[in-house]
């Protein structure tokens, strides 16, 4: 996209593909998965040009960024130390950033404003709230108890099993679906709602270039890298533990989408409406419940994103 920059930063001794753009105070963008730094194209050209630095990262195992073969490489504390870094090199000279993060970023900003509250003046996070740390259960015990088996996070676990069955299928076919409709189970031999010889018609807010520039990333890479970040959720509870019950006290603003898969969670209404997430978030300062929009909320509304963005940060510059 014209006036965007790309240039591989060394953190944490890992080579890390970032995309920056613009003059001023600095955003740092976090995506989720099955996302890149594209996710953010149009926040890093919106907000660039109302005086901010845009800077969106593509995380460890993702896109042009390196990926380590550990899956124990792929802790929070890894990936949070990788973001904590990246502060350091593209701002040295501001002590604090503003954030926003979607999906697996927005669930590694708030670890970020929770374990480093310096580096972040304020944040915007999209899609997943800050969900407490319940220590009676584990959370692949917990989803695979509600939802049963084919709950996606419980089918990511095996290494190389699901990698299988989506190379079976096509990184094609399997990107545009999760971008499209992110499914909530993924059966064996049948992974996604449409039969796989249904044409796939992508939606208005994606461009079939746009769609493409995914698919291609992901042909290279694979999807091993953003599936270790589930496969480390048992093992973060274990490494959160000395967390629990702790707030995150930077001022904060929650945006998502009626239609999200993860505001149906079992809980998460009540926690985000119920006065749990403001007493854990206690400068949560606004929660935006946006009507028909599901998951990929930043890309599916870009200017309303972008709006809520500027306002909230411009009362901090």
């Amino acid at each position: 996209m014209e006036g965007i920059e790309h240039r591989v930063v060394k953190v944490n001794g890992i080579n890390m593909h970032l995309a920056e753009k613009g003059e001023g105070p600095v955003i740092l963008f976090i995506h989720g998965f099955p996302e890149l730094w594209y996710s953010w194209r149009h926040q890093i050209v919106a907000l660039s040009s109302m005086g901010y630095r845009a800077v969106a990262p593509d995380l460890r195992g993702y896109g042009d960024s390196d990926a380590p073969d550990s899956v124990a490489s792929y802790t929070c504390f890894h990936i949070v130390g990788d973001l904590v870094e990246l502060i350091n090199v593209v701002a040295p000279d501001e002590r604090k950033v503003f954030v926003v993060g979607h999906d697996w970023g927005a669930l590694l900003a708030w670890y970020l404003c929770l374990f480093r509250p310096d580096k972040v003046k304020a944040l915007v996070n999209l899609s997943v709230p800050f969900i407490r740390f319940n220590r009676e259960i584990k959370p692949l015990d917990a989803w695979r108890s509600y939802y049963g088996n084919d709950y996606y996070m419980c089918r990511f676990q095996k290494p190389g099993e699901i990698e299988a069955e989506f190379a079976e299928i096509g990184t094609d076919r399997v990107e545009k679906e999760m971008l499209i409709d992110f499914p909530v189970l993924l059966p064996k031999g049948k992974l996604f709602k449409r039969p796989l010889d249904e044409p796939i018609t992508l939606p208005c807010w994606l461009s079939e270039e746009e769609a493409n520039y995914y698919v291609t990333k992901f042909q290279k890479t694979g999807y091993t890298g953003g599936l270790n970040y589930y496969r480390n959720l048992d093992r973060n509870w274990e490494l959160l533990a000395p967390w629990a019950g702790c707030e995150v006290k930077t001022p904060a603003k929650f945006i998502v989408g009626d239609e999200d898969l993860v505001y149906h969670m079992p809980g998460i209404k009540d926690h985000i409406h119920g006065g749990g997430f403001k007493e854990d978030v206690p400068l949560l300062q606004e929660v935006v419940v946006m009507e028909g929009v599901g998951h990929f909320i930043n890309m599916k509304k870009p200017d309303e994103i972008n709006n809520h963005i500027y306002n909230f940060f411009r009362q901090f510059d």
